[in-house]
């Protein structure tokens, strides 16, 4: 590369005749240095010395100089001077560029005008193919990039913004791209090695057919690296490398933090890993083990990191002596800790200087007329911290993810002593500017402190760890002071939330994926008195700081967290009674302390709320009054994102825990009244309220307390939840049985129970047609949810009384069309609705009944449909008949002084003969549905079996129905199996079998859902699809059982062949698709193998077909089934042909002679 000589006098004197000369350009130093000056540094010893050359590391006497002659002129008119003196005049880098930082830091507009004066430097060597301009470009980018990130952008950053893409500068022809990696390969022997790596992990982009440019230059550049004793394995895994020199163990450390980050994500060894295990052995053996197997106290339960390492462990990347290694020092380590011998290795010095350097920072806030010494200070402790705590920024495109775990905290005694110093820095030089100013004067010293923290992104998770900390589990022994200095950092963390990081939790802290200030927003609870005081001193601060420091709209946005806003909303109403009332009726105007109209308004409004919480006499509670009156406050409610919508206020109420409530019962409810009568109910819906719409409104708390009752919550797992006490959720049924007897009470009442149960299907609806076990659950979950809110309600809420035919009626259709659709389905065990649901129904339709104008008659005619229409409901009843029948006729005699309807006095009946039939005692049988009488025959149970079915003597439907909820009970049994339930339910279904061995009613049971089962259709409405799926199963779990006697008797009935056909091939696809019960580790020794059941089931289908007439079956019947068994099982297929069809034997002999 050309060494052009240095630009500039060699002593600091030289820099005022620079400066003289960016604000006079007719001086004759002009002319006059450039002639007499013989360099000394050349640009190569720019580029490899520039690192030295930062703000930071001039001197303060040097900087005071520059600070002094940039005052002359403005910042535009200093870089277009500086410019023309670089393409003029020799210079001395040193002075050039320190003097660049020096304007980057006094001067905030210089980031954007160097960043424009780069494009231009850019363009105009690609144009011209100019080396002057592009070693000048790259110098005076290099040198921004050493400033940290709220300064100038990363050097990873510009180079990828520049050339990364083809719409980079190079990327119009190829002459341009040879130009660009001619000048990198120039570079190379006197570029750093973090710079050298910038180029190789963000390369230029290279269109795939020059790809072979850019290879030479990737093996120069290695080459160097690898003279320099840099090894390219020590670049690390992820695509984050900075200008800044990294300690190699740093590295290692991020690359597993990033690594476990990914494996928690997906559940698998990310790609960089296995491939640098592979490919990059040296470094991952070298680096990336030692750090991923520090040694720890391992937690109890296996966390991510624990379950990573387990992982590449089975994948053989792990030696197995290293793994040994590891796990003894963890071992060593409890013990260590368990004697408490702690060891203390963090160096006091980068401490001490860092706390020197915020004291200077603090020192330079009190004193007036020094906000740009501030800045220069600032730019010290970024590089104090870099010293105390070794950062490299992330300069990837992409935004960095954090993990926040409370639990087990990896961070060092050094780096919590460094977060603690910064923040209680941070509140000190807040107090210090709130002495002389309010916030709205006390300039950018607060948003620049912030923004530069957010460089260190290695400082971030433990900053996060540290306020997570102080905001969740410490609030209640913080200071005003200390309260008042947080608030004010989170409202600059949310002024730049675009640049902070996305914070994800574990355990789940977090709903989702969220960025730092609103992930801390979260660490404020509001379910205990408690939590509600901290949690109101702390927003009240945030919000009055960040009104009084944005004036417009806009700038109020950007500095009041609209989470923090919404908690306001919930608070203050809840805990100072008196704001209820405030705003007003619309055009009533502001409070007395708010009077007063002029020019000075504003400001004097502003002055009056800051006063008001840094007033030490003033509680938190008159604070939280006079932020309420104020009129900006309430003007950012306009704004969708600071609407505190019915929904999220519900779902913080129903979480407050009753027992610990500063608001007693009766306040409680009185709050809760006026929540949901005045601010939510008449709301508009663009406002997050109801419209009006008293339905909209119980939609609302409906999904509320499932979403309560069903979700994860915070810190919980999916699949160890625990279930919420003493939350709010009576008060708030409360609120919706108020709600709903409002709408009872009007003529949107005539929908009934349409409307609720319209709910219900909604929040049930399944999003795939094909049900799996999770869906299946997330269902069941629901659905018993959905029962314990309806069971709370008005018994009335589940039907309508309709006007028909001139008289009023009762519609109970809906809930039917419920139980057949969605709560058949859920039911444990199958077959049978909980209690608490029936008998809520049937005290339903007995209440409703009286309304209409014959109640009697009325109740007659809506449970006689049930045996047809839902028979669910009829059979639950005959089971629970015992407990259920004392409450309907208690009900009922308070309801009407007529006799009982029918309907129940039949339900008696049938209760009554189902007992005396177990005790052998003879009772004429009731005119009921056959089933209902078989139900309650199921329920009253006996232990002479035998003897009670030879009672029944004819009664061959009841027998059937009796039949089929035994198989339902042997289903239970196989699907959960418990010791002796499966043997127990096989006899008694063989017993009931014995007994209908003469005929073959119930063999429609086993036929699929149709028309083929006859008047048996019903039973399709009573168990699950689940069961009825597993029929085939129940079939051939009894059919081997029988003795060979009455197994002949059947194989000779019509229909048999065909139904154990059937379910043979149905068995066939439930085993391949794996729906049959899977066996257990450790079966009872009366559990059906599924396996078993398969080889018994093909052994006892031969027989039937051996012991079938061949005339029983039709032609195109045989057919059909011939076809329908020759995919599943050959051999059944043949066995068939050769039986039923003689003839076929010959032919497949014949087509077997080749053999």
């Amino acid at each position: 590369m050309q060494n052009h000589g240095c630009r500039c006098l060699t002593c600091p004197c030289a820099v005022c005749l620079s400066a003289a000369m960016c604000f006079s350009a007719s001086s004759p130093i002009l002319s006059h240095t450039p002639s007499t000056y013989r360099p000394r540094l050349k640009v190569s010893d720019a580029i490899a010395m520039q690192s030295a050359w930062s703000f930071a590391k001039t001197s303060r006497l040097l900087t005071l100089l520059y600070r002094k002659l940039s005052v002359l002129s403005s910042v535009d008119e200093l870089l277009s001077h500086l410019l023309q003196v670089l393409e003029t005049h020799e210079v001395n880098w040193q002075y050039v560029l320190s003097h660049l930082s020096t304007l980057l830091v006094y001067h905030p507009h210089t980031q954007h005008s160097l960043t424009e004066m780069l494009s231009r430097l850019l363009r105009s060597a690609f144009e011209g193919y100019d080396l002057e301009s592009m070693i000048t470009a790259f110098l005076l980018a290099r040198q921004g990039a050493l400033e940290n990130p709220a300064i100038f952008p990363p050097y990873s950053q510009w180079f990828k913004m520049s050339f990364g893409s083809a719409s980079g500068y190079h990327g119009n022809s190829k002459k341009s791209l040879v130009f660009l990696l001619k000048f990198l390969s120039d570079l190379v022997p006197f570029d750093p090695p973090q710079c050298l790596k910038v180029h190789l992990l963000h390369p230029p982009f290279v269109p795939t057919k020059h790809r072979v440019l850019l290879q030479e230059y990737v093996s120069l550049a290695k080459t160097r690296l690898a003279d320099l004793q840099v090894s390219v394995e020590e670049m690390g895994l992820y695509e984050d490398v900075s200008t800044a020199s990294v300690p190699p163990r740093c590295q290692a450390l991020q690359d597993v933090e990033r690594a476990v980050s990914l494996f928690e994500r997906t559940g698998k060894i990310s790609a960089a890993v296995m491939e640098a295990s592979i490919f990059r052995k040296p470094y991952f053996l070298s680096r990336f083990l030692p750090a991923l197997l520090t040694p720890r106290v391992l937690p109890e339960m296996v966390d991510t990191r624990m379950a990573f390492i387990e992982s590449l462990k089975k994948a053989e990347k792990i030696p197995a002596s290293l793994y040994s290694t590891y796990t003894q020092s963890c071992v060593r380590e409890r013990q260590r800790q368990l004697e408490g011998a702690g060891v203390e290795m963090e160096d006091q010095e980068p401490q001490e200087r860092l706390q020197s350097d915020l004291q200077e920072l603090r020192s330079l806030l009190s004193a007036p007329g020094r906000e740009q010494d501030f800045q220069a200070q600032l730019s010290r402790v970024s590089e104090a911290l870099r010293v105390a705590i070794p950062d490299r920024e992330d300069h990837s495109l992409a935004q960095p993810v954090i993990r926040l775990c409370p639990d087990t905290p990896s961070q060092s005694d050094l780096q919590n002593k460094v977060v603690s110093m910064i923040l209680r820095n941070f509140c000190q030089c807040l107090m210090d500017a709130s002495r002389i100013n309010p916030p709205n004067r006390q300039g950018q010293w607060a948003s620049q402190f912030v923004r530069m923290l957010l460089g260190h992104r290695q400082l971030l998770p433990v900053l996060l760890h540290r306020l997570w900390d102080l905001l969740r589990n410490q609030g209640a022994s913080l200071g005003a002071a200390h309260v008042l200095g947080l608030a004010a950092f989170v409202v600059h963390l949310h002024e730049f939330q675009s640049q902070c990081p996305v914070v994800e939790s574990c355990p789940a802290l977090l709903p989702r994926p969220l960025p730092l200030p609103e992930a801390l927003s979260t660490a404020l609870r509001c379910s205990t008195h408690a939590e509600m005081s901290f949690c109101l001193r702390f927003c009240v601060a945030a919000v009055c700081y960040g009104l009084c420091r944005g004036a417009s709209s806009e700038r109020v946005q950007q500095h009041v967290p609209n989470s923090l806003y919404k908690k306001l909303r919930y608070l203050i109403p809840r805990e100072v009674p008196g704001t209820r009332l405030w705003p007003g009726p619309e055009g009533e105007g502001p409070g007395p302390e708010w009077e007063g109209q002029g020019p000075m308004g504003t400001e004097r409004e502003e002055r009056i709320l800051w006063k008001n919480i840094t007033d030490p006499c003033a509680s938190w509670k008159s604070s939280a009054s006079v932020l309420w009156t104020y009129p900006n406050f309430h003007t950012l409610q306009t704004l969708s994102a600071y609407q505190l919508s019915f929904s999220e206020w519900l779902a913080v109420e129903l979480r407050v825990q009753r027992s610990q409530d500063a608001l007693s019962d009766s306040e409680r409810q009185e709050y809760q009244q006026w929540m949901c009568q005045q601010e939510y109910l008449s709301a508009p819906l663009d406002q997050g309220g109801c419209g009006g719409d008293v339905r909209a409104a119980c939609a609302h708390i409906f999904s509320a307390v499932l979403e309560l009752e069903t979700s994860v919550q915070p810190g919980q797992t999916p699949w160890c939840r625990r279930r919420d006490t003493d939350t709010c959720l009576p008060d708030i049924l409360c609120r919706l049985q108020e709600l709903l007897y409002e709408l009872e009470l009007t003529a949107a009442g005539g929908e009934g129970g349409r409307f609720l149960l319209d709910l219900i299907w909604e929040k049930c609806s399944v999003p795939s047609d094909v049900p799996t076990l999770s869906t299946d659950l997330v269902l069941q979950q629901t659905l018993h949810t959905c029962n314990r809110v309806m069971v709370a309600l008005p018994v009335t809420a589940l039907m309508a009384v309709r006007t028909q035919g001139g008289r009023m009626t009762l519609d109970c259709s809906t809930f039917m069309e419920h139980v057949n659709h969605r709560q058949r389905n859920v039911c444990s065990p199958a077959g049978l609705l909980p209690y608490p649901l029936t008998a809520h129904f049937y005290r339903g339709v007995l209440t409703a009944g009286k309304r209409c104008d014959w109640p009697s008659r009325v109740v007659n005619e809506t449970l006689s449909k049930m045996h047809l229409q839902c028979p669910l409901l009829l059979v639950s009843a005959g089971c629970w008949w015992a407990w259920l029948g004392p409450v309907l006729v208690s009900l009922w005699s308070r309801l009407s002084e007529d006799p009982q309807p029918e309907e129940l006095l039949h339900l008696a009946d049938c209760y009554t003969w189902a007992c005396s039939t177990v005790r052998v005692e003879s009772r004429p049988r009731p005119s009921a549905p056959a089933l209902l009488l078989a139900a309650c025959l199921h329920r009253a149970g006996g232990r002479n079996h035998s003897k009670t079915l030879e009672q029944l003597g004819q009664q061959r439907q009841v027998l059937v129905y009796l039949l089929f909820l035994y198989i339902q009970d042997l289903l239970s049994a196989l699907l959960q199996p418990q010791e002796g339930s499966v043997e127990k339910a096989q006899g008694l279904c063989l017993e009931i079998l014995k007994q209908l061995e003469d005929c073959t009613d119930w063999l429609p049971l086993f036929q699929p859902p149709g028309a083929e089962q006859g008047s048996y259709q019903v039973v399709t409405m009573v168990t699950t699809d689940r069961h009825l799926r597993l029929m085939p199963l129940a079939f051939y779990s009894l059919i081997p059982h029988l003795d060979s006697e009455v197994l002949g008797r059947l194989a000779r009935a019509p229909g048999f062949l065909h139904i154990a056909l059937r379910c043979y091939s149905a068995l066939n696809t439930l085993f391949l698709d794996g729906h049959t019960p899977a066996p257990c580790t450790a079966p009872p020794a009366a559990q059906v193998d599924p396996l078993q059941v398969m080889a018994r089931a093909r052994q006892v289908l031969f027989r039937i077909i051996a012991l079938s007439p061949n005339t029983c079956v039709s032609h195109s019947l045989r057919r059909q089934l011939q076809e329908a068994c020759g995919h599943l099982d050959p051999e059944v297929a043949a066995a068939l042909s050769s039986h039923l069809d003689p003839t076929s034997t010959d032919h497949a002999l014949q087509e077997l002679d080749f053999l």
